[in-house]
């Protein structure tokens, strides 16, 4: 005997309605609740899949912009180091120009009056340490013994005094004397002064106690200063570094910065590193020798001539900073210009992946406020389908 229950076919219509209304319904609140018209494969493949794909896309863009904005700082730091490096340099041209601007002069009056030597001689002299002689003549005058000092010093260096009878200095050098008997020959004091200073190290000059030098210390002095300018470059060179990375400390492809804009890496670019230290810059330390003669004595700012070398060195250097600034500064608009494109291909990527899987939350309130309507007509509707199978019962009763 059979046990299944018979329903009218009007019923059964009413009931298969029903049951596509509640599987809508379904659908519907599922998008309501997590956004998605497509949240499986099985939704849609196409779409499904294109949205994974562009959304693994900007997820890799999204992780290489740590990288591109590391860069970024890097370069920062790089162009911070080498404004401040460049002021630096201004400093130590400053020191230069100073020195070169303090006179240095050997000034006095002898002791006693001239007379010509009993025999000719040589004196012996150092000008800025440079060796030079002066013949004077048993019956020469103080005149002519004037004019044989000043071709072996330079014009005007020596003249008389004013009752004509003794020599009197007012040279533009640091000039010393050969030996003691040299100074007393020409009517200055013999022996060595301690305030005097002697720049030739390699001889044994003297300076007489009459005679004073000025400008050769406060030259010196100076290039202390110089030297402890390069210091302070090098030391700002090597702390002008960004998460390990310093672009201006040497030129080493090690130090070279590369920034990837694609998770390939075919789209790339490397910032190559600079040598912005003193010796990076051509600048050397100022030493007791002369860059011009290379002899021991000469060096500490005490010729014109190294001093000039010095400041043409610096304004290399400030030329070379200028173009190393300007390169960096054109590697900076680049970075920023790949970090702003970045983030705007990320939101188009997300845009689109959104696009293909994201639902219209109006659209399905709108389906689900139509739904729960339909479904009280589909009750409504079978209520009605039964009330003959009800009439019958009524009967039975």
């Amino acid at each position: 005997m059979s046990s299944n229950v018979t329903l009218t076919a009007a019923t059964r219509q009413n009931l298969l309605s029903l049951q596509d209304t509640a599987a809508l319904t379904a659908t519907t609140q599922n998008r309501l609740s997590t956004g998605l018209k497509v949240s499986s494969a099985l939704d849609n493949p196409v779409n499904f899949f294109t949205s994974q794909a562009l959304s693994q896309r900007s997820g890799d863009l999204g992780n290489l912009l740590d990288g591109i904005s590391n860069g970024i700082q890097s370069i920062q730091a790089a162009n911070q180091g080498i404004t401040s490096i460049q002021k630096l340099v201004d400093q130590a041209k400053s020191v230069a120009n100073q020195a070169l601007s303090t006179q240095i002069t050997t000034t006095g009056t002898a002791s006693t009056a001239y007379s010509a030597p009993a025999t000719a001689t040589t004196l012996n002299l150092f000008v800025n340490g440079v060796a030079t002689t002066a013949a004077i003549s048993d019956t020469g005058t103080i005149d002519d013994t004037i004019s044989s000092l000043n071709k072996a010093v330079g014009a005007g260096s020596f003249t008389k005094s004013t009752d004509g009878t003794k020599i009197v200095m007012n040279a533009s050098a640091d000039v010393e004397f050969g030996s003691s008997a040299d100074q007393v020959a020409l009517g200055f004091k013999g022996g060595t002064d301690s305030s005097g200073v002697t720049y030739d190290t390699s001889t044994a000059a003297t300076q007489s106690s009459d005679l004073t030098v000025s400008g050769v210390t406060a030259r010196a002095s100076l290039a202390t200063q110089y030297n402890s300018l390069l210091t302070q470059i090098d030391q700002l060179a090597g702390d002008s570094s960004y998460n390990g990375t310093n672009l201006i400390n040497g030129k080493s492809d090690n130090n070279n910065l590369t920034i990837n804009f694609n998770p390939k890496g075919n789209s790339n670019l490397t910032v190559t590193a600079t040598d912005a230290t003193s010796n990076g810059l051509g600048l050397e330390a100022i030493t007791g020798k002369s860059d011009s003669s290379t002899k021991v004595g000469q060096g500490q700012f005490l010729l014109n001539a190294d001093i000039n070398t010095t400041l043409n060195k610096l304004t290399a250097a400030s030329g070379q900073l200028r173009t190393e600034a300007s390169t960096f500064g054109s590697n900076l608009s680049v970075v920023q210009n790949r970090q702003d494109f970045s983030k705007n291909l990320i939101n188009v990527l997300d845009t689109g992946s959104s696009n293909l899987t994201a639902a219209d939350l109006n659209q399905e309130a709108a389906n689900s406020q139509a739904l729960s309507t339909r479904q009280s007509l589909g009750i409504s509707a079978l209520s009605l389908a039964n009330t003959a199978q009800q009439g019958i019962l009524q009967l039975l009763r």
